[in-house]
C-alpha cells in the first residue's frame, strides 16, 4: 500500500491540493488502482494486434485539394483602414 509521502508525490504531480485527512482515504485508492493495474499484466498478449482506432478503414474527410481562395479582397473591404493587402490599424507600442 502506497505509504503517505507517495500519495503526497502523485498528487504533487496531479497538481491536486489534499488535506492531511485524506492521504489515507487516497492511499487505499491508489492501492485499489496499483492492483488492477498488475492484474492487467497478468494478460496474455501475444497475439492481440494494436487497435488505433475504431474507423480506420474508411476516410470519413474529404480530400485535401489546394484551391485558390479570393477572400482576402472581401476580408479587407470590411476593414476601416488598409495598407496594400494588410489592416492599417493605430500604433499601440512607442
Amino acid at each position: 500500500m502506497p505509504d503517505k509521502k507517495q500519495v503526497e508525490y502523485v498528487a504533487n504531480l496531479a497538481r491536486i491540493g489534499i488535506n492531511p485527512g485524506e492521504t489515507e482515504y487516497l492511499s487505499s485508492q491508489l492501492s485499489k488502482i496499483l492492483d488492477y493495474i498488475d492484474k492487467l499484466k497478468e494478460l496474455n498478449v501475444d497475439n492481440v494486434e494494436p487497435m488505433r482506432g475504431l474507423n480506420l478503414a474508411n476516410n470519413i474527410f474529404r480530400k485535401d485539394e489546394v484551391v485558390d481562395s479570393a477572400v482576402c479582397e472581401d476580408i479587407l473591404k470590411n476593414s476601416p483602414s488598409r495598407e496594400g493587402n494588410y489592416f492599417k490599424i493605430p500604433k499601440v507600442i512607442e
